[in-house]
């Protein structure tokens, strides 16, 4: 059911523990990390004997790191509980500091060791003034960097938005590259581990994020990439399926379960929150059981609840709603963003 792409390695045809939940609440926690409860990040069961846990004074929380491939991808640690888990979160993505010994192998912190930082949230923009040290990364690692702490940050639904500064001073551009930043700060729509490989011209294209597998070892995870779309696909449901079956860059080491010639029937209806597919029988990876495959289904769900106002995913094949999940449930009702994403411990 997997397509790799042509230098994807030696990713397995089949991928198993796909380490999510389908049937999270939402991603994000309530209003200012200051005012968090940690208790409402419970549990998360992915289908696995190795996911992460929050034990009794623990919050789970997802890091972006940097894995072995380069990708910036979130991996969700029990933390300890923290009055400001914004704050918490950010320490741990300093090399050489709390999040050693919790790190997953083949994933590294994105900081440079021993920097200090100060956090301010107000009107939902996130201010951090960076000490020195924090220029003493690669060049090469500048972009992860900002998309790191950006979307790090913004998983809290406190944090919109995000304002770098060094020594009390904004930051217009980073210091070791000289990468610009928007004046009005860091977003989401800044992209994450960007893939312009097939895109001859960016000029009239907008981006949209999708999900596609990478493996560890014998661990699978999913990764946001975003790829830019033509501005004609007004329709961002359409042009994030279209990514998922087209796949990922030949050049990457990421795969996708979407068949070539899978394809939506009929536009996506979008109501109450729900996006609703209805997709020719190609999507399904077993057509006597009318079975959705892991690789197919959570990447979905993934992708589409990045999108602004979806919530939820309910997926039909030629108008038919009588399906099961690779588990052999009915998924017959709507499926939910996990309430986090990457839970197995590597």
């Amino acid at each position: 059911m997997l397509k790799r792409s042509k230098a994807a390695g030696t990713i397995a045809a089949v991928l198993a523990a796909s380490g999510i939940y389908m049937s999270g609440c939402s991603l994000l926690p309530d209003k200012q990390p200051e005012k968090i409860d940690p208790h409402q990040s419970v549990s998360l069961k992915d289908g696995t004997k190795t996911a992460a846990k929050a034990k009794k004074g623990q919050v789970l929380t997802e890091l972006y790191l940097i894995d072995k491939y380069g990708y910036v991808v979130p991996q969700t640690i029990a933390l300890p509980e923290s009055k400001s888990v914004a704050k918490q979160a950010l320490e741990y993505l300093v090399q050489d500091g709390p999040v050693s010994n919790l790190l997953p192998n083949g994933f590294r912190a994105v900081l440079p060791a021993n920097t200090q930082f100060t956090l301010d949230v107000k009107d939902k923009v996130a201010a951090v003034d960076f000490s020195d040290d924090f220029k003493g990364y690669k060049a090469a690692d500048e972009k992860k960097i900002m998309e790191s702490i950006t979307w790090t940050l913004t998983q809290f639904d406190s944090i919109q938005k995000v304002n770098l500064k060094m020594n009390g001073k904004a930051l217009k551009a980073m210091p070791v590259a000289g990468t610009p930043i928007n004046e009005d700060g860091l977003t989401r729509a800044v992209g994450i581990n960007t893939d312009i490989d097939q895109v001859a011209d960016i000029t009239n294209t907008h981006s949209v994020t999708v999900y596609y597998l990478a493996q560890t070892g014998d661990k699978e995870y999913y990764v946001p990439v975003t790829k830019r779309v033509p501005d004609k696909m007004s329709d961002d449901v359409e042009a994030a399926v279209e990514e998922l079956v087209n796949g990922p860059s030949p050049s990457s080491r990421l795969v996708s379960g979407f068949m070539d010639d899978v394809k939506l029937l009929n536009k996506p209806e979008i109501q109450a929150g729900k996006v609703t597919l209805n997709f020719n029988k190609e999507i399904l990876g077993s057509l006597d059981q009318k079975m959705i495959s892991n690789e197919v289904l959570k990447p979905l769900v993934l992708t589409l609840t990045e999108q602004k106002g979806i919530k939820s995913v309910a997926v039909e094949v030629d108008g038919s709603k009588k399906l099961v999940t690779e588990d052999g449930k009915p998924l017959s009702e709507p499926v939910t963003r996990p309430e986090k994403v990457n839970t197995g411990s590597f």
